[in-house]
């Protein structure tokens, strides 16, 4: 199982906007709003690494609104 944290920045007054649209999306497990650099925290799982990073840069990086990501892969150990 591949593991990711995703780390986003939005558009203000944009977020729960994105909370909602994140939780619909597969291999999307936890989505969380948080105060900071970041607006949003979003745990993704996949089967495989290929997988995963189509997720995270085709679906959402790409949503309407979204201004950065910061991808943090989960290692073993």
């Amino acid at each position: 199982m591949e593991i990711a944290y995703v780390l986003i920045n939005c558009d203000l007054g944009c977020e729960k906007a994105i909370i909602d649209k994140l939780k619909h999306l597969d291999n999307v497990k936890e989505v969380h709003g948080v105060f900071g650099v970041y607006d949003i925290l979003t745990k993704v799982e996949s089967d495989s690494a290929e997988n995963l990073r189509d997720t995270i840069t085709w679906k959402i990086r790409k949503l309407n609104r979204v201004r950065s990501t910061l991808t943090l892969m989960v290692t073993e150990g």
